[in-house]
C-alpha cells in the first residue's frame, strides 16, 4: 500500500510540473491593441551595387564593407493583422570600386564611394496572429533616399578623380521579421532586402568617359539587419 501511494505521489508531482512548465506567460496582451506605437531601431547592412553596361568587355568590381543604420518608427495600426509603418532614420556604408576595364594604376581604375543616406521608408506590415509571446510578420514598401555624399553639384568628374551619385533616389524594401514580446517591451528584428528604382549614376561631363560612359544603370542593393524595439 506505501509503494502504491509513493508512487502516485511521485506521478501526481510529474503531472503537476509538466503543467507548469506548459502554462506560459503571455507578456504586453493589450499591446496590438494600440492604434498608434512608437518605436526605435539599430542595425547593421551591406550594400552592393547592380550594374548593367551598354559596351561588352567592361566590368566593375564592387567590394562593400559592412555599415550601420539607425532610425525611428511610426506604426499605424489598420487592422488587426496589418500595419502601415514609417521608419526614417540614417544609413551609412563604404564600397571600393574597380573598373578593371580602365588601364593604370588606382588613381584611375578604383574609387572610394563612401554614403550616408537618409531613408525615409513607407512600409506596409503583414503579421500573423500572435502565438504565445512571438508574432511572425512580411514587411514591404517604398523609400525615399537622400544621399549626402552625392557629390551631384560637383563640377570634377571622374577625370578629375571624383565619383559622382545622384541626391535623390528611390527604392523598394521587402523583409521577414518576428515581433517578440517581452516583459518590459517587444524585440523585433528582421532581415530586409533592398533595391534601387532609379539610376544613381551621376554621368561624367564627356560622353565617352570610360568611368561612366559604358555604364547603362548603376543602382544600390543591399541586406539590411535591423534590430527594432517598441
Amino acid at each position: 500500500m506505501k509503494i502504491k501511494i509513493i508512487l502516485f505521489l511521485l506521478i501526481f508531482c510529474s503531472l503537476q510540473t509538466f503543467a507548469q512548465k506548459r502554462d506560459r506567460v503571455i507578456y504586453k496582451q493589450n499591446w496590438d491593441k494600440q492604434k498608434v506605437f512608437w518605436g526605435y531601431y539599430l542595425g547593421l547592412n551591406k550594400k552592393d551595387f547592380k550594374i548593367s553596361y551598354t559596351k561588352e568587355n567592361t566590368f566593375i568590381n564592387v567590394t562593400p564593407k559592412i555599415g550601420f543604420n539607425v532610425g525611428l518608427i511610426g506604426d499605424l495600426r489598420l487592422h488587426k493583422n496589418i500595419n502601415l509603418r514609417l521608419e526614417p532614420g540614417l544609413s551609412s556604408n563604404a564600397k571600393e570600386l574597380a573598373f578593371t576595364h580602365i588601364p593604370g594604376g588606382k588613381k584611375d581604375s578604383i574609387r572610394e564611394v563612401n554614403s550616408t543616406y537618409l531613408r525615409i521608408p513607407l512600409l506596409v506590415k503583414f503579421s500573423t496572429d500572435r502565438y504565445y509571446n512571438i508574432r511572425p510578420y512580411v514587411i514591404g514598401g517604398l523609400s525615399y533616399d537622400y544621399n549626402f555624399s552625392s557629390n551631384q553639384d560637383n563640377p570634377d568628374d571622374n577625370f578629375n578623380g571624383e565619383f559622382r551619385m545622384k541626391k535623390h533616389n528611390f527604392s523598394y524594401e521587402l523583409g521577414v521579421g518576428i515581433d517578440i514580446y517581452l516583459p518590459y517591451f517587444i524585440f523585433s528584428p528582421s532581415i530586409r532586402g533592398v533595391f534601387a528604382i532609379n539610376n544613381e549614376l551621376v554621368d561624367d561631363n564627356t560622353s565617352s568617359s570610360p568611368w561612366t560612359g559604358p555604364v547603362d544603370y548603376f543602382g544600390t542593393r543591399g541586406v539590411f539587419l535591423k534590430f527594432a524595439f517598441h
